[in-house]
């Protein structure tokens, strides 16, 4: 290297060097003051530039809130980029909240199809819950598609017998479908059966922090909380694809 380049090298080194240590102190700063102001704020698990000059990223979890450099005001809510008028909070938790649909263990799943399936989707389903009943039925109107539904038993009562009952019927594609679309009882499982893949799927919509049912995974790991219409799921996976 010439006297010429490492001169050049040295001073563009130093120039990073300050540019990170304000970063680095911001950020300090600012999980120093809200753990500080903020008895029962709970773990900070990340600090970072936003896209808006100025102004920090403060990420608990899945959930998304902003500040400024030292941590004196916090903001909660969607920052917009207005030239694209996207959502750049909504991107960022989808980011966050994505599902490796790869990775999901299809072999727990009930599965049925529409025309050729080459379009995928993953259900995590209540028996018992309404909107999932009224997904079901939404989902007949969406073309080319394999939907495999992961039952987790969360609202109580029966759901966990029914689960099991759905799950061990030897069809148990069409007893799912005929209990969520026209309403027909399960029949009683009476034999032995295992059925450990319910609570299997319920430890992976607890590891995923699937909430509330239904809760919609598309290819691309993004998700989609309620029964949204068939119409809304053809246009994401337009997109996606």
């Amino acid at each position: 290297m010439t006297p010429r380049l490492a001169t050049f090298a040295a001073t563009a080194l130093a120039a990073l060097t300050l540019l990170a240590g304000p970063a680095r102190a911001d950020e300090a700063e600012i999980r120093k003051t809200l753990t500080e102001r903020f008895a029962n704020l709970p773990k900070i698990d990340e600090v970072r530039p936003s896209p808006m000059a100025g102004v920090w990223e403060v990420r608990i979890g899945t959930d998304i809130m902003y500040s400024d450099a030292k941590g004196t005001y916090l903001l909660q809510g969607a920052m917009i980029d207005t030239a694209t008028r996207k959502d750049l909070t909504q991107e960022r938790v989808e980011k966050l909240t994505a599902i490796d649909f790869a990775s999901l263990p299809l072999k727990d799943a009930i599965v049925w199809k529409n025309g050729n399936g080459k379009r995928r989707i993953a259900v995590f389903a209540d028996p018992n819950c309404g909107y999932c009943k009224r997904l079901e039925k939404d989902l007949v109107n969406v073309k080319d598609v394999t939907v495999y539904t992961f039952v987790i038993p969360i609202l109580g009562g029966d759901s966990p017998e029914k689960s099991k009952s759905i799950w061990c019927a030897k069809d148990n594609t069409t007893v799912w479908r005929s209990w969520m679309i026209d309403g027909a009882t399960p029949a009683r499982q009476m034999g032995q059966c295992d059925a450990s893949a319910i609570d299997r799927n319920a430890a992976l919509a607890k590891k995923f922090k699937v909430t509330g049912t239904p809760a919609i995974v598309f290819e691309d790991g993004t998700r989609a909380p309620g029964a949204i219409p068939a119409a809304e799921i053809e246009k994401r996976m337009a997109a996606k694809s």
